[in-house]
């Protein structure tokens, strides 16, 4: 199959990222302020919807997939080989496990007797990040001894951690970043053994959807198969629950390779087909509405299928402004796209320093002010991002 599509830079795919991290750091800093529309906000587990904060993590993940045809890709084009490749997904879920495992401790509280409060420890897990995954220029001697402090720092972190009632560093429920990074391995994986017969890819796709319908409870209560199944078991093998997660990072690697395939069409027959492949997503959703509602807490197979029919609908949005070079927009937030995971660390060292002055939180701000704010914090977020980056500072794994 031609992967001349692949050779060359998606800049779609970095401005739908950019777009979803940038919405991402948005809605995760609305608990700072007062005042906040429902329709911003995650919805409950038992309610029947979603505001645009259950849309932004599915949709990164969708995104994501999209990415994973031209790293790979790329990577064979370089000449590595695929013993070579499955070790470098490997290291890539490691890295993003432990990252979210660090994160998911610097939720809560800390001791007061470890003689460092949260906001200490968030800055040293952000700059033991930066250290141990920085991305170094091959002539810059100091990484060798950079790497080894921050593997220093984090597991001086790990092991002094306690919570106020004495329990343990332990990973939880891996964070954001730990959940993406076991929806990465299992459909990086997947396209690595199936790449050479896409098709399969769509059996495994329809594969999870139809596991996700068999254990995700419905509407009445309760769910098709038992609690504890072979099924069930399978999937928490493979970390992957019921497959929400990798539902939506295997429908944007779908979309990539359809766009591999269909590439020479002309664009209005493009759109036409995406615009068809939307409809039909949200057709499937609105059915299987009937018996299971909308959820992202429950990650119900209507909640995904909606979700993936809106990122493709943006992703041609975006494609379409790309052709006709309605791009310059972005550059003022390009960061968002291409050191996204730096964008995502920002929030953790600026929540840390406005604690070091008691600005835990703008309460005080609500309604529209408050909204702006939060506008204001992202894009902050994104310029630091974008600061560091010309400095030669950029997380990358």
């Amino acid at each position: 199959m031609e992967n001349s599509l692949f050779a060359r830079r998606n800049m779609s795919i970095d401005m739908l990222r950019g777009l979803t991290m940038l919405l991402m750091v948005f809605v995760n800093d609305l608990w700072t302020v007062g005042g906040v529309p429902h329709f911003l906000e995650h919805f409950e587990r038992m309610e029947d919807g979603m505001g645009v904060a259950d849309i932004v993590f599915p949709m990164f993940l969708f995104a994501m997939g999209m990415s994973i045809p031209y790293a790979i890709e790329r990577r064979f084009a370089k000449g590595y080989s695929g013993e070579s490749t499955l070790g470098h997904i490997l290291y890539r879920t490691l890295a993003l496990l432990l990252m979210g495992a660090f994160t998911v401790n610097s939720e809560g509280d800390i001791a007061s007797t470890l003689g460092y409060n949260m906001g200490v420890y968030r800055i040293l897990m952000v700059s033991g990040f930066f250290m141990v995954w920085n991305h170094y220029p091959s002539d810059f001697k100091a990484q060798k001894w950079l790497k080894p402090l921050g593997i220093a720092i984090l597991v001086f972190l790990a092991f002094t951690f306690r919570t106020p009632a004495g329990g343990y560093f332990k990973a939880g429920w891996w964070g954001i970043l730990g959940l993406i990074g076991w929806a990465y391995c299992f459909t990086a994986v997947t396209y690595l053994l199936a790449r050479k017969q896409p098709v399969r890819i769509v059996f495994i796709w329809l594969a999870l959807c139809l596991v996700n319908i068999l254990i995700t409870p419905m509407r009445e209560g309760g769910t098709i198969l038992p609690n504890r199944t072979f099924v069930s078991d399978m999937t928490g093998a493979l970390h992957i629950g019921n497959g929400y997660g990798a539902i939506m990072a295997a429908g944007g690697m779908l979309l990539s390779l359809a766009e591999r395939r269909c590439f020479q069409w002309r664009g209005p027959v493009r759109c036409g087909c995406a615009a068809a492949l939307a409809a039909l997503l949200t057709l499937a959703a609105t059915i299987l509405h009937h018996w299971w509602i909308i959820s992202k807490l429950l990650g119900t197979l209507p909640w995904c299928l909606y979700v993936s029919a809106i990122s493709v609908a943006l992703y041609t949005v975006l494609r379409v402004l790309e052709a006709y070079g309605v791009t310059g927009w972005f550059r003022s937030v390009a960061a968002s796209g291409t050191a996204t995971l730096t964008v995502y660390m920002m929030p953790y060292v600026l929540y840390s320093i406005f604690s070091f002055f008691g600005l835990y939180t703008f309460g005080f701000l609500s309604g529209v002010p408050g909204l702006l704010k939060c506008v204001l914090f992202s894009l902050l977020c994104v310029f630091l991002a974008g600061l560091l980056g010309k400095a030669g500072i950029k997380l990358k794994i």
